[in-house]
């Protein structure tokens, strides 16, 4: 009886050995599939960083551009100036972003791409100004680089619901709230923002 017992109990004990095993694997190959979308999340994310950064890039020469046009509005380039220096300081944290973090990085942002509409209609009022090459090259560029922060914050929000959906469903939310695996916050589209800029309107 004692033998028979013994034997009982192991095999009870290696039952609930596969259980436990079984359970951890699962466990595991759910922390990694979200550690994959979550990558694929922060590689988007940095995509948006990049051509962001690259608009900023382009402010000095045309700062130096404008500058050279001594009757300009000297308001509307400095309010250019100022909105890319606090566009520029607002950093994000990929792995721990929060709504609130997109909030005001995009409001950032926005308030840039306001300054920049702002100086392209006053520019209107100078033919000299808007027939000078260098300024001609910043439009190129600039409508090429808001287009792409256009489709890279379309991919972005597409990377962060792939990621929300897993992680959100039972019950791999289980994995995720214990494993602390955060929502991913969205871009979300300001008026107009469909629209191509209009100081470009006239010469595509």
């Amino acid at each position: 009886m004692k033998n028979k017992g013994c034997a009982a109990a192991a095999v009870v004990g290696g039952v609930i050995l596969v259980i436990i095993i079984a359970i951890a694997g699962w466990g595991v190959s759910k922390y990694n599939s979200l550690v994959t979308k979550d990558q694929a999340v922060q590689k988007v994310w940095g995509d948006v960083e990049t051509v962001y950064q690259k608009r900023a890039n382009l402010i000095p020469n045309l700062e130096r551009t404008v500058k050279s046009y001594a009757k300009f509005e000297k308001e509307t380039l400095t309010s250019v100036v100022e909105a890319r220096a606090k566009a520029t300081s607002v950093n994000i944290d990929p792995t721990n972003m929060t709504e609130a973090d997109l909030q005001k990085f995009q409001a950032a942002q926005g308030q840039l791409s306001g300054a920049l509409g702002r100086l392209m209609m006053v520019v209107e009022k100078y033919p000299d100004l808007k027939a000078d090459q260098q300024y001609i090259n910043f439009q190129r560029e600039y409508t090429a680089i808001e287009n792409s922060i256009r489709m890279e914050t379309v991919n972005y929000n597409a990377a962060a619901q792939s990621y929300n959906t897993y992680r959100n469903v039972f019950p791999n939310n289980v994995v995720a709230n214990f494993t602390n695996f955060k929502e991913k916050p969205y871009f979300k589209a300001d008026a107009g923002a469909e629209k191509a800029p209009e100081a470009f309107q006239d010469n595509e």
